[in-house]
């Protein structure tokens, strides 16, 4: 059972993030989890004026995704920063190569779900997750979020990311603010919970 984690990230939020969904997917036995990257588009000296040098350097082994990592698998899940309420330019890139995948079917009845980070509480984390679904759907994909049972979505004690739509966490302005213990366990539950949605409907 192959789950692909795919992520773009400036300053490593959205990294931590799968990292914790991979966590969460090798929980469930028979599952070969892989964490992979989309290619970065801003040119270094952009990136350095943003201050996302180093911090990507602490992800700059992860591999970079490939079409064939996601024919591949049983089960894909796609992590973006957010950008003006959507996906990043970097990750929507990355997607718009998959039309051939999408002439030939290639990623019909595989499990799909998404997770995302914002600069602030109401930046826009449910419409990139929602928005972000539209193109599963179109690949014919089953779209798996965050239920319920996963109560640490209540949490009101503490400012949160974590939506029924995908695990989320919130980066600050500055990207100051790393993700919580709360936001990682919501990031944790969401990778066990599709691998255990893609193990029965592999059965």
């Amino acid at each position: 059972m192959k789950i692909n984690i795919i992520f773009h990230s400036l300053y490593g939020h959205v990294y931590r993030l799968a990292e914790a969904i991979a966590e969460g997917a090798r929980e469930i036995k028979g599952s070969e989890v892989k964490v992979l990257q989309v290619p970065e588009t801003l040119p270094e000296e952009i990136l350095a004026k943003m201050g996302a040098v180093e911090a990507k350097k602490s992800f700059a082994s992860i591999p970079i995704a490939q079409m064939q990592d996601l024919e591949e698998a049983d089960a894909l899940l796609f992590g973006t920063p957010t950008r003006f309420g959507m996906m990043s330019a970097q990750m929507r890139a990355f997607l718009d190569q998959t039309g051939s995948l999408w002439a030939t079917g290639a990623l019909i009845g595989k499990v799909g779900s998404v997770f995302a980070s914002t600069a602030s509480q109401h930046g826009g984390q449910e419409t990139t997750l929602l928005s972000f679904m539209v193109t599963l759907f179109h690949h014919g994909m089953i779209v798996v979020g965050v239920p319920y049972s996963e109560a640490r979505l209540l949490t009101m004690k503490e400012v949160s990311g974590g939506t029924p739509y995908g695990a989320s966490t919130i980066a600050d302005h500055d990207g100051s603010r790393q993700p919580t213990e709360n936001e990682l366990a919501i990031a944790r539950f969401q990778g066990k919970h599709v691998a255990e949605i893609t193990r029965k409907l592999r059965t």
